[in-house]
């Protein structure tokens, strides 16, 4: 399986916002807070449902809400997808 890359963050986080593709999330967003991007509660879910069904990988809504930006985001989602394989 491939890496996680920002590309397919980005992707992934305009989908779950249902925003389209000219929404900005240019410059280095890896460290800033889900909520400083205008992210709720249920759009990181849904981003996180996305998640699972495009890489094969379950991530429980404890590990998700440890984690609060999207650098953590990709992080955790590489090592699923490394321990998978």
């Amino acid at each position: 399986m491939s890496e996680f890359s920002i590309d397919d963050l980005k992707r992934i986080l305009r989908k779950a916002a249902g925003e389209d593709e000219t929404t900005s999330l240019d410059g280095d967003i890896l460290d800033l807070s889900f909520q400083d991007l205008g992210y709720d509660s249920l759009a990181r879910m849904e981003a996180v449902s996305l998640t699972e069904r495009e890489y094969g990988i379950s991530l429980s809504e404890e590990e998700m809400d440890a984690i609060t930006t999207p650098g953590e985001f990709m992080a955790f989602v590489n090592g699923r997808i490394s321990a998978a394989a």
